[in-house]
């Protein structure tokens, strides 16, 4: 299974309009070969490098597996969209404080759909995974503010 983004390479620097910098839209996503018995994806995006710990940027779930590009400012039909560390749902844009950060763009093929509500965060999604991880792909991206 892969995920990347015709916005930037894995690895490569995310363009300033995906960012608090930008008008903060969720950057095109483009998946591939996902497990033919697949129910379900999930995706999480992360900042491991946040001064707090892991900041969660954005939280999708029970994507139709036959999804194969989420556009740019977008959100794949009949999904849920959980709480992201900014306290609300949908896509919080890169924003680091300083230095470079790496922000991961994490794909997951499940066995079933999650079927929790959009109150839920990272954690409850991480929670109701355990098990139904078929495969994972992951795109990272990296921002440093102008």
């Amino acid at each position: 299974m892969k995920i990347e983004s015709p916005a930037f390479k894995n690895n490569g620097l995310i363009p300033s309009k995906y960012t608090c910098d930008g008008i903060e839209v969720n950057p095109p996503l483009v998946i591939s070969d996902v497990p033919k018995n697949a129910k379900s994806l999930a995706l999480v995006v992360d900042d491991p490098d946040a001064t707090g710990g892991t900041w969660i940027h954005w939280t999708v779930w029970d994507i139709d597996p036959e999804i194969i590009e989420i556009p740019e400012n977008s959100c794949p039909p009949n999904t849920i969209q959980g709480v992201t560390d900014s306290g609300s749902s949908g896509y919080c844009g890169p924003c680091p404080p300083s230095g470079t950060h790496r922000y991961f763009f994490k794909l997951y093929a499940l066995n079933s759909e999650l079927k929790i509500g959009n109150s839920a965060r990272s954690t409850d999604i991480e929670r109701e995974m355990r098990g139904k991880i078929l495969a994972k792909a992951e795109l990272i991206g990296l921002y440093r503010r102008k």
